[in-house]
């Protein structure tokens, strides 16, 4: 066996995998090429896939953006080619979220959008990797962005007066906001997209939370039977969208069009203070990890309905890849640890922080997680690591910047 390929060898691989991605799709339905064409006929059809101003690969494109919350620096981190460019300012305090392909800068004055240039579409059987150049798009004004959630048609984003405003996903992809609607009566919590309708929290009777089904105009369409009391965070998988209730997570699919809920019950009294607050996964992931409290943290497996706590002790970030795969906490000393989700057991433990980081410091790094891979950033260091987590979690590469990355998140996935 070849240990060491020459790049023309790898160039060779690489275009051959392509090939075949392009042909296993060359039968496709043509739905993406209807929804973005004028209705004319075209001399040259475009091959399946394609999208205008972009360079289609063979793999996930990943980059990561970086936030100084202090300083406002914001800037893309290229993981294929190990470069980082500037892409903008953000407001200082501002926390960055994403989508997988756009980073949102949420601050008291909205949230401001920024392209990575990097995304995947996931077409069931086999996905489509794009990059493309980074950009600032815009911002969703209103007061105080806390939430920020999208699906391939709409984004939501909702702020802390319970407002949302519904932006078209598709528009903003060609670099321009365009809210369709306002909503006003949201309570306790994010708006989320499910396809091309919107779930939208509603106060019910006493401390139950409602979730109403709207279109893309904010009209009401339907409500779903159950309820989630005490409803904190939310989460978008490939299967379905997760609401964190008191009693559980409700569990939101959509079929025929028609949405309907689920709930997944803890099976226990869970006390507020190691309820989820937040789920983390892999990009669209249905295995989701939040905090517990100072106990641990949870792992949430979306496919067979089942939650388990992981008694860790207070954890500073948490993620995982999937079912099989470990669950990463890091501690708030700067140690990186594995388990195995199925029984708790501890299977790695590495330092990852530099040493004179402090709980602080800590506090605001977070896991990002792909296929094969873990980034964590280390603000004290000014770097990002990132992590084999199938090789005794391994610091496999470093990458240092010349500002603080207090905020950071994983596109092109």
């Amino acid at each position: 066996m070849t240990r060491n390929p020459s790049k023309a060898a790898a160039a060779s691989i690489t275009a051959l995998t392509l090939g075949l991605l392009l042909a296993g799709c060359a039968e496709g339905d043509g739905k993406e090429e209807a929804r973005a064409g004028s209705g004319k006929k075209s001399a040259s059809p475009k091959p399946h896939g394609y999208v205008a101003g972009a360079e289609e690969a063979a793999e996930q494109q990943s980059r990561l953006v970086l936030g100084d919350s202090r300083s406002g620096t914001v800037a893309v981190l290229d993981l294929i080619e190990g470069g980082t460019e500037q892409l903008g300012r953000m407001r200082e305090g501002a926390e960055l979220v994403t989508d997988g392909r756009f980073a949102y800068a949420n601050s008291g004055g909205g949230s401001q959008v920024f392209d990575s240039g990097a995304w995947m579409v996931d077409h069931g059987d086999h996905a489509h990797y794009y990059r493309a150049k980074a950009r600032a798009v815009g911002t969703v004004r209103g007061k105080k962005a806390e939430h920020v959630h999208s699906s391939p048609w709409l984004t939501a984003v909702t702020f802390a007066d319970g407002t949302a405003r519904l932006v078209d996903h598709g528009r903003m992809e060609k670099g321009r906001i365009s809210i369709s609607v306002t909503i006003e009566d949201v309570d306790r919590g994010p708006v989320v997209p499910l396809g091309e309708l919107a779930l939208v929290p509603v106060a019910a009777a006493g401390s139950d939370t409602a979730l109403e089904v709207r279109d893309r105009n904010g009209r009401k369409k339907a409500s779903l039977d159950e309820k989630c009391p005490g409803l904190r965070g939310a989460a978008v998988t490939r299967s379905g969208v997760v609401f964190g209730c008191a009693d559980g997570a409700l569990f939101v699919t959509e079929k025929g069009k028609k949405p309907r809920a689920e709930k997944i019950p803890f099976g226990r009294e869970v006390p507020a203070a190691e309820r989820p607050d937040a789920f983390r996964s892999r990009s669209q992931g249905t295995t989701l990890t939040a905090k517990a409290g100072d106990k641990g943290v949870w792992v949430l497996n979306v496919t067979e309905r089942d939650w388990k706590l992981l008694e860790t002790g207070p954890a500073a970030a948490v993620n995982s890849a999937g079912a099989g795969m470990p669950v990463l906490v890091l501690k708030k000393s700067g140690t990186l640890k594995a388990y195995d989700a199925s029984d708790g057991r501890e299977t790695a433990s590495r330092r990852i922080l530099a040493k004179s980081s402090s709980e602080k410091d800590a506090a605001r790094s977070v896991i990002e997680i792909d296929a094969g891979r873990a980034y964590i950033n280390d603000t004290a260091a000014k770097k990002v690591h990132e992590i084999d987590y199938n090789d005794d979690l391994r610091k496999a590469r470093s990458f240092p910047v010349d500002f603080t990355p207090s905020e950071m998140v994983e596109t092109g996935r």
